[in-house]
């Protein structure tokens, strides 16, 4: 009996911890080969703030390959690219922007920045794609958010 109880204990503590633990970060690295370290990403819809962090592990300074990253509906990601080259140094996203869900600081080699906005802008089986806005780089730098219950 005792087994039986100790056995049910340890399989009520894994569900509970399950049901507790939510992805409410987004952790990122880029590179100098104009790389992120993942394609994907997924974060919980009921996460009261979601934190993004890019650490550049590279060496080359922002001006020749900065990067940042930027969250939009996978709809826009396109265009906002687009009007992120038109904006120019030193963010190249264009100011105000509501088709920008989330974006961090651009940065160069060696350096890190995150940021935390609020979790309800994403929702949970919505189509969301991250990227980076330094002009040439979004092509390539690019990957999905998945939003989960």
């Amino acid at each position: 009996m005792k087994r039986y109880l100790a056995i049910f204990g340890l399989a009520l503590l894994g569900v509970v911890g399950t049901a507790q633990a939510q992805n409410c970060t987004i952790s990122l690295e880029g590179n100098d080969r104009m790389q992120f370290d993942k394609k994907s990403v997924s974060v919980s819809a009921s996460c009261p703030t979601i934190t993004v962090e890019l650490k550049h592990t590279g060496s080359l300074p922002v001006a020749a390959m900065g990067h940042n990253v930027v969250i939009t509906e996978t709809g826009d990601a396109n265009d906002v690219a687009q009007a992120g080259i038109k904006a120019g140094a030193p963010n190249y996203l264009p100011g105000g922007d509501a088709r920008v869900i989330a974006a961090t600081d651009m940065i160069g080699g060696g350096q890190s920045t995150s940021i935390t906005f609020p979790g309800n802008k994403l929702t949970a089986g919505g189509d969301y794609t991250f990227f980076c806005s330094f002009p040439g780089h979004s092509g390539i730098m690019r990957g999905t958010v998945e939003v989960t219950n």
